[in-house]
């Protein structure tokens, strides 16, 4: 049965948000936020010929340049000053996330609260800065050595500015990720990355229909695709709203002459835990060395860098076969980074609560790291259905799904998905704050 609360939700009246002025100056200021993040992938940064710039990336479309241009919205292939994207800081985010697993000091600071929490986010900024100064230097060297490509090659003349600006580009987008969250709707990071791969959506749209009208792919080809679309999108929206409700009985206690407890909750635990890492994470690892063959290749390299690029690229059987395996392994590795089975019984144990039918303690742990890891396979099928669908499609008919993987319609869906979650729940406490104010308009002291 639904809680009060989601039946609640279920009636909010929708014509309130006209009313919702806060919910509107939110809307707003994230639409703005948005709109200044994709002018700053059309400003390049200096000292690139952009002639050599277009030539060269038409050869880097299926390795990891590939990939990260589809999550930076185009500004990769424009190498703008937005070109790294948030990439940096979700790095830094997954490598403290680790180290807290196996740091003491990490740890008990995630335990402190806001305070710890506050402390943490900081060293994730450093981290940051120091991955967008790696990344950037290796962008600026490569960049360097292809050619005519930089006209004025140099430390001073051209790496140094293009290092200085990217990195620069980072922490703005870091920062204004950030005044999204807080003054914003959604999560200002992932609405960043959102807004990326949207924006490349028409431009797949347009070139598959293409395809479909000078018959490079045939009429029931063109349907299978965008029945592939849909199927897809159901299929993550079912799967990423799944959980397995876990009940936890909370004893009763008499203080007094009163009896206080006995209630029962639930611990959710969501089918697919790890999120959109896992392809990520697979696809940038694999594409890696892809990446690499193919800067050699163009440059003249040996045979048999052709031959790994044929091997590897997207919709191959072994680019498939490694991506699968990637995708399950980051699945349970992430997993077991994110949820703590041991924390988690402990604090129901502080609290009183218990599983029916589980001791508390150390067997409660063992039942729920086996529950656990029974949902984590079967989101690991799921996750790796969903990516390889476009990989197979891809390399029947040649058009990967509107020029959007797995990945794409995962962070799309997810983030849609949250963004209208949080609208939601805005709506929801402006008819709460109606009430109130009725309610004490019509009490008695006020008349």
């Amino acid at each position: 049965m639904a809680s009060a609360a989601e039946q609640l939700a279920s009636n909010i009246n929708w014509s309130a948000f006209g009313k919702a002025e806060e919910l509107q100056r939110r809307l707003w200021f994230t639409l703005g936020a948005l709109i200044v993040y994709r002018l700053g992938t059309y400003i390049p940064i200096p000292g690139l010929d952009p002639v050599q710039l277009e030539r060269l990336m038409q050869t880097q479309t299926q390795g990891l340049l590939g990939v990260f241009n589809m999550l930076s919205g185009g500004a990769i292939a424009r190498m703008a000053i937005f070109a790294l994207n948030v990439m940096p800081y979700i790095s830094a985010s997954i490598i403290i996330q680790i180290f807290t697993t196996v740091s003491p000091r990490l740890e008990a600071l995630k335990k402190e609260g806001e305070a710890g929490r506050k402390q943490i986010n900081q060293y994730t900024r450093y981290l940051t800065v120091g991955l967008a100064l790696v990344q950037s230097y290796g962008i600026a060297v490569g960049l360097q050595s292809q050619g005519t490509l930089v006209p004025n090659p140099g430390l001073f003349t051209f790496v140094l500015p293009a290092v200085i600006t990217m990195t620069g580009g980072v922490m703005f987008l870091m920062w204004l990720g950030e005044q999204i969250t807080s003054r914003g709707i959604g999560n200002g990071v992932s609405l960043i990355i959102f807004t990326g791969i949207v924006a490349n959506l028409w431009h797949g749209v347009v070139n598959t229909l293409e395809l479909w009208r000078t018959g490079s792919i045939p009429w029931y080809g063109g349907i299978m695709l965008y029945a592939a679309v849909f199927v897809i999108i159901v299929v993550i929206v079912f799967m990423e709203r799944a959980q397995r409700r876990l009940l936890v009985q909370y004893p009763k206690r008499q203080m007094g002459n009163r009896m206080f407890g006995g209630e029962s909750s639930h611990l959710p635990l969501k089918l697919n835990t790890s999120g959109v890492i896992p392809p990520i994470f697979a696809s940038s690892i694999l594409l890696l060395p892809l990446t690499v063959a193919q800067f050699q290749a163009a440059g003249n390299g040996p045979e048999w860098l052709s031959d790994v690029v044929r091997w590897l690229q997207h919709g191959s059987p072994l680019y498939m076969a490694l991506y699968a395996a990637g995708i399950i392994f980051f699945c349970f590795f992430y997993t077991a980074i994110v949820f703590n089975p041991v924390d988690t019984a402990d604090n129901l144990k502080k609290y009183g609560g218990f599983i029916p039918g589980i001791r508390p303690g150390k067997k409660t742990a063992e039942y729920i790291d086996y529950v656990l890891t029974r949902l984590t396979v079967v989101g690991a099928i799921y996750l790796t259905l969903v990516c390889l669908v476009p990989e197979y499609l891809y390399s029947v008919y040649n058009a990967n799904l509107l020029q959007m993987g797995g990945t794409s319609f995962l962070i799309i869906v997810s983030v849609t998905m949250d963004t209208v979650a949080q609208v939601h729940s805005h709506l929801l406490a402006h008819q709460y704050e109606g009430l109130i104010k009725k309610a004490r308009f019509k009490s008695p002291r006020n008349r």
